[in-house]
Protein backbone atom coordinates (compact mmCIF):
# COMPACT_ATOMS: atom_id res chain seq x y z
CA UNK A 1 0.00 0.00 0.00
CA UNK A 2 1.52 3.34 -0.83
CA UNK A 3 2.32 5.56 1.36
CA UNK A 4 0.14 8.43 2.22
CA UNK A 5 1.43 11.73 1.07
CA UNK A 6 0.77 14.39 3.13
CA UNK A 7 -0.42 18.22 2.19
CA UNK A 8 2.91 20.10 4.20
CA UNK A 9 5.11 17.77 2.42
CA UNK A 10 4.13 18.16 -0.74
CA UNK A 11 3.63 22.07 -0.43
CA UNK A 12 7.45 22.51 1.04
CA UNK A 13 8.53 20.62 -2.15
CA UNK A 14 6.29 22.43 -4.49
CA UNK A 15 7.35 26.19 -2.86
CA UNK A 16 11.01 25.55 -1.21
CA UNK A 17 12.36 26.50 -4.70
CA UNK A 18 10.32 29.23 -5.32
CA UNK A 19 11.17 30.32 -1.91
CA UNK A 20 14.93 30.11 -2.02
CA UNK A 21 14.66 31.85 -5.26
CA UNK A 22 13.41 34.81 -3.92
CA UNK A 23 16.47 34.81 -1.39
CA UNK A 24 14.41 33.15 1.76
CA UNK A 25 14.65 29.89 3.50
CA UNK A 26 11.71 27.96 4.04
CA UNK A 27 11.98 26.38 7.38
CA UNK A 28 8.42 24.52 7.67
CA UNK A 29 4.94 24.14 6.21
CA UNK A 30 2.11 23.65 8.28
CA UNK A 31 -1.13 22.35 7.56
CA UNK A 32 -3.61 22.64 11.01
CA UNK A 33 -6.87 23.60 11.92
CA UNK A 34 -7.10 26.83 13.63
CA UNK A 35 -10.66 28.39 14.66
CA UNK A 36 -10.90 29.70 11.31
CA UNK A 37 -10.55 26.36 9.63
CA UNK A 38 -7.78 24.66 7.57
CA UNK A 39 -4.52 26.75 7.73
CA UNK A 40 -1.58 25.62 5.16
CA UNK A 41 1.07 28.42 6.94
CA UNK A 42 4.43 28.69 5.19
CA UNK A 43 7.05 29.59 8.19
CA UNK A 44 10.33 31.57 6.20
CA UNK A 45 13.42 33.34 7.22
CA UNK A 46 16.35 35.44 5.95
CA UNK A 47 19.48 36.81 7.88
CA UNK A 48 18.19 40.18 8.56
CA UNK A 49 14.74 39.34 9.87
CA UNK A 50 10.76 38.80 8.62
CA UNK A 51 9.07 41.55 7.48
CA UNK A 52 5.37 41.93 6.49
CA UNK A 53 6.14 43.04 2.94
CA UNK A 54 8.49 39.76 2.72
CA UNK A 55 5.31 37.57 3.74
CA UNK A 56 3.33 39.24 0.97
CA UNK A 57 5.91 38.75 -1.21
CA UNK A 58 6.04 34.77 -0.52
CA UNK A 59 2.63 35.07 -0.68
CA UNK A 60 1.79 36.13 -4.34
CA UNK A 61 4.87 34.08 -5.22
CA UNK A 62 3.08 31.08 -4.39
CA UNK A 63 -0.14 31.78 -4.16
CA UNK A 64 -0.89 30.76 -7.85
CA UNK A 65 0.91 27.68 -7.73
CA UNK A 66 -0.81 26.23 -5.16
CA UNK A 67 -4.40 27.08 -6.57
CA UNK A 68 -2.83 25.03 -9.56
CA UNK A 69 -1.47 21.84 -8.10
CA UNK A 70 -4.09 21.72 -5.20
CA UNK A 71 -2.30 19.83 -2.67
CA UNK A 72 -5.74 19.69 -0.55
CA UNK A 73 -7.73 18.07 -2.37
CA UNK A 74 -9.98 20.91 -3.18
CA UNK A 75 -10.12 21.47 1.03
CA UNK A 76 -10.78 25.10 1.79
CA UNK A 77 -7.73 26.52 3.56
CA UNK A 78 -6.44 29.69 4.74
CA UNK A 79 -2.84 30.60 3.18
CA UNK A 80 -0.45 32.10 5.63
CA UNK A 81 2.97 33.24 5.55
CA UNK A 82 4.82 34.20 8.52
CA UNK A 83 8.13 34.11 10.51
CA UNK A 84 8.77 31.87 13.33
CA UNK A 85 9.92 35.16 15.15
CA UNK A 86 13.54 35.67 16.89
CA UNK A 87 12.82 33.18 19.63
CA UNK A 88 12.21 30.40 16.95
CA UNK A 89 13.03 26.88 17.78
CA UNK A 90 16.34 25.44 15.91
CA UNK A 91 15.35 23.00 13.54
CA UNK A 92 17.53 23.08 10.72
CA UNK A 93 21.64 22.87 10.06
CA UNK A 94 21.19 26.80 9.12
CA UNK A 95 19.71 27.20 12.55
CA UNK A 96 22.33 25.15 14.70
CA UNK A 97 25.15 26.76 12.69
CA UNK A 98 24.03 30.21 13.51
CA UNK A 99 23.78 29.88 16.90
CA UNK A 100 27.36 28.55 17.84
CA UNK A 101 28.42 29.99 20.24
CA UNK A 102 25.74 31.14 22.02
CA UNK A 103 23.13 30.50 24.53
CA UNK A 104 20.36 27.98 23.93
CA UNK A 105 17.75 26.20 25.98
CA UNK A 106 16.97 22.00 25.41
CA UNK A 107 13.78 20.83 26.28
CA UNK A 108 13.85 17.40 26.92
CA UNK A 109 10.67 14.68 26.35
CA UNK A 110 11.51 13.28 29.91
CA UNK A 111 13.91 14.25 32.56
CA UNK A 112 17.18 13.52 31.28
CA UNK A 113 18.75 10.39 32.71
CA UNK A 114 21.97 11.30 33.63
CA UNK A 115 21.18 15.01 34.38
CA UNK A 116 18.44 14.02 36.01
CA UNK A 117 16.12 17.18 34.68
CA UNK A 118 13.37 18.22 31.60
CA UNK A 119 15.49 21.26 30.35
CA UNK A 120 18.75 22.54 30.38
CA UNK A 121 21.09 26.02 29.55
CA UNK A 122 24.11 26.34 28.30
CA UNK A 123 26.32 27.23 25.14
CA UNK A 124 25.92 25.46 22.19
CA UNK A 125 29.30 23.93 21.26
CA UNK A 126 28.44 22.21 18.31
CA UNK A 127 26.30 19.43 16.70
CA UNK A 128 25.68 16.66 14.67
CA UNK A 129 23.15 14.07 13.28
CA UNK A 130 23.47 12.50 16.60
CA UNK A 131 24.32 14.52 19.31
CA UNK A 132 24.36 18.09 20.34
CA UNK A 133 27.09 19.56 22.45
CA UNK A 134 26.29 22.65 25.37
CA UNK A 135 28.87 23.76 27.60
CA UNK A 136 27.48 24.31 31.11
CA UNK A 137 29.94 26.69 33.53
CA UNK A 138 33.11 25.13 32.59
CA UNK A 139 32.06 21.27 31.52
CA UNK A 140 31.15 20.19 27.77
CA UNK A 141 27.81 17.92 28.44
CA UNK A 142 26.71 15.87 24.90
CA UNK A 143 23.20 14.87 24.30
CA UNK A 144 21.62 12.58 22.27
CA UNK A 145 18.97 14.53 20.01
CA UNK A 146 16.65 11.87 20.08
CA UNK A 147 16.00 12.84 23.77
CA UNK A 148 15.18 16.22 22.81
CA UNK A 149 11.95 17.53 22.60
CA UNK A 150 12.15 21.43 21.59
CA UNK A 151 16.03 23.69 21.34
CA UNK A 152 15.77 27.35 21.82
CA UNK A 153 17.60 30.29 21.67
CA UNK A 154 18.00 32.06 25.37
CA UNK A 155 17.31 35.79 24.67
CA UNK A 156 18.34 38.35 27.10
CA UNK A 157 17.14 41.92 26.99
Amino acid sequence: MAEKVKVKDVCFELCEPIITGLGYELVEVAYQKESNGMNLIFYIDKEEGITINDCETVTKAIDDVLEEANPTNDSSYTLVVSSLGIDRPLKTNRDFDRNVGKEIEIKFYAPHPTLKKKAVEGVLKGYDEENITITCGEEDVVIERKLVAFVSPVLKF
